[in-house]
This record gives structure tokens, sequence and C-alpha cells, in this order.
């Protein structure tokens, strides 16, 4: 590989909220035991090398004052999606700088309805979207995705149309690649939900931050390509900063083609002004989005890929009473534990208290809506997730250590 995906990153005394945090309550790591990082989404590799370059050859001139956005930052962001995506008629008119993903959700929001309305989201759910949209006074509704006979994650169009007729819903938030299942929603998929929300008047707002992490075979459709209308009644959310693992920096955009929308969600966005670009930010972008940037995320890729094939193979073959469905976007795992903390005479608080004590850091997964569900991390070297499923195995899972 052209890229280092294989020596172990030391974040320990830099900030990270990943090494420097437990959230699960009362965990403890016992002695003996190293600290595995797995559960807050961000990655443990090193970044594309040009970005931390760009960074410094920018911060080596004394001056940080105001500035505008280059026209090297839209011609990146362009590029970007035509390449990867497929995206074609995409202009700098159409692009607007978000201090972040939520953020911008919450301005989208603010132009298809009003705080005290009903929002339809998918469940599970990502647990930023739960806070930020009821902290600001929206309501949710929830529909539920089903897993069908092989355990692949599937919208319920029936449900999404009962909820919307029964809720008088207009504005729906959607995740593509969908977070926390790791579902990457195909063509037909995207059509169908597109077309109910098309009949039911939906304005949508679409956040696609994992779009350059899908897995194997899959390939990410944005949202707003798959008809005219969804161009025209979509708000799509994108970032650098999952892909090239840069949330410290703060930076995303949208892409929204319907100028009545656009001018409407900069206007909400531009009352706080909140959004102000860093000046690092862009051209940590501007970097990332490269040539080079493309080929650090197909590496990326097949090393989650693989980290992802280990961990199912082994979570099914060595967990019996765990389920999951395989993703196929994202390097997040979301694990039902139901079966067997039943079979084991265990709470899930203790089953994540058990797998913190030595050493993996794992995420409770109920303030996602999984009942019984842990989310797991597997953006970090592969020895290292194989030393985390050894740990789970013997410690752990294993019914002669319960």
């Amino acid at each position: 590989m052209e890229f280092d995906f294989v020596t172990p990153l030391d974040r320990q005394g830099k900030d990270a909220l990943a090494v420097d945090t437990i959230p699960i309550p009362g965990g403890e790591i016992r002695p003996g035991f190293s600290r595995l990082p797995m559960w807050v989404a961000d990655m443990n590799f090193p970044t594309l090398p040009a970005i931390p370059e760009a960074i410094i050859r920018r911060a080596s001139h004394p001056a940080y004052g105001y500035f505008l956005p280059t026209d090297d930052y839209y011609s990146a962001i362009i590029r970007w999606h035509q390449k990867r995506n497929g995206v074609s008629g995409l202009e700098r008119r159409h692009i607007g700088y978000e201090n972040g993903v939520l953020g911008g959700v919450l301005s989208a929001l603010q132009v298809a309805c009003a705080p005290g309305d009903k929002v339809l989201l998918h469940s599970p759910t990502y647990i930023g979207f739960t806070k930020s949209l009821e902290s600001y006074g929206f309501s949710i509704v929830h529909s539920p995705l089903k897993q069908d006979e092989a355990g692949v994650w599937r919208m319920d169009y029936a449900d999404m149309e009962e909820k919307l007729k029964q809720h008088h819903i207009h504005a729906a938030v959607f995740c593509s690649p969908h977070n926390p299942c790791g579902r990457v929603w195909t063509r037909e998929e995207l059509e169908q939900a597109m077309d109910l929300f098309r009949r039911y008047n939906v304005y949508v707002v679409s956040d696609e931050i994992w779009s350059d992490l899908t897995l194997g075979d899959h390939r990410h459709i944005p949202t707003q390509s798959v008809s005219d209308d969804a161009r025209q009644r979509t708000m799509a959310l994108y970032a650098p900063s999952k892909t090239f693992n840069l949330a410290g920096l703060v930076g995303s955009y949208h892409i929204v083609y319907n100028d009545y929308l656009r001018e409407r969600m900069e206007r909400c966005a531009a009352r706080s002004h909140y959004n102000e670009m860093n000046v690092l930010s862009m051209h940590a972008l501007i970097a990332a989005y490269s040539d080079a940037g493309g080929r650090w995320v197909n590496e990326l890729r097949q090393v989650l890929g693989e980290n992802v094939d280990f961990a199912v193979d082994f979570i099914r073959t060595h967990f019996p009473g765990v389920t999951l469905a395989k993703p196929e976007g994202t390097y997040m795992l979301f694990l039902d534990c139901g079966d067997w903390c039943r079979q084991n005479g265990k709470t899930l608080d203790e089953l994540l208290r058990a797998g913190v004590a030595v050493g993996v850091i794992w995420q409770d997964g109920r303030p996602f809506h999984g009942p019984w569900s842990i989310r797991m991390n597997l953006a970090l070297p592969n020895p290292l997730v194989r030393e985390a499923f050894d740990r789970l195995e013997r410690y752990v899972f294993h019914p002669a250590e319960v």
C-alpha cells in the first residue's frame, strides 16, 4: 500500500476524546489491559499526509485575519463529487459552508418547518440527530427500519407513508449511508423513498457525511441524483471529516440546487454568524479532495472492509446470542446483544462494563434506539481489531468466563 494503515497511532496527550474518555458509566479498565478506543466515530489512523503538510504550509504565514474561500476550495468539492459520485451540474453557487453537518441539518429544517413541527427520521437513529432536533424544539416521529430474512436493514415504506399522513409531516431527515446501521441505499430504494416524499410534499435533509466510506462493491448514490424532483427538494450535507478524520478542524458544507431553499438556508445560518470557515480547515479540505486523497480513500476502504469482514465473521462464529447486519458502509458495527444477555443473565450495562474492563472502549447503543445494542468502531489497525475481539472472546462472551 502507498499509505500506512498498520502502525498504531499514539493519541495519548493529544486532546483525543476517543482515548481520554470512557463513555460507559462505572466503566474502568483493569490493570494490565491497554486501551482500545472503539466507540466515538473517529479513526485511529494518521490522516492523508498532504493534509498536515497543507496546514503547516498555511500556518507558517503569520497572518490569520479575515479571508474569503478561494476558487480552489469550490473547485476541489466539485471535482471530488464528479470523480467519486458521478455528479454533474454542480456549480460553486450550489455549495455553502457549514461549521458542522448537524448545524446544517438545523438550518435546513428551519427552512422546511418551524419549532414544534414533526420531522420524520428512521430508527435506529444517529444520536446527534436526536439531541440537536429535540434541543431545537422539533418533534421527532420515527419510522423503524426493518431487517429482512437475510438480516439486511430496509425502509418500511408503508410505515413511512402512514406516519407522513397521520402527523402531517413535511420534513424528513435522511441518512445516507445510514448511521448506525451501515446501509448503503440502492438507487431503487432512494427512488421509492423520494417518490413518497414528493407525493406528500416533504422536504428532505440528507446527511451524506459517510458517503466516501462505502465497503466492497457498494457505491454511494447521492439522494439528489435520483430524479429532477429529488434534486430540487433535497438539502444535502457533506464533510471531509469522517473520511479523513478532520472533525477537530471543523468544516462541512451543503449542496442545495434549489435557489429558494438555498437562499433561505443561508439566511437562517447567517442570523447567528456562526458559519465562519476556519482558514486551516479550508486548506485541509483542498488537500483532502486531491488525487492523492482519492488514492488514500481507496486504500482506507480496503482496510475497513477487511476489518469488517473479520469482525462480522468472528462475532457470528464466537458470540452466540449476538446478532448484527454486516455494514455496507461506515466503519461502525451495531450489535444486538439481547439474546446473549438473556441467555447469560446479564444486563446490557454489565456487558458494556465487562468490555471496558479489558480495555475495549465501546458505546452504548440505546441512545441510538437499539434497546440491546452496542456500537463499535472498527477504524483502527487490523492487529488491534483482532486483539479486541480476542479479549472479548476470552474474558467477556465466552461462557466459561461469564
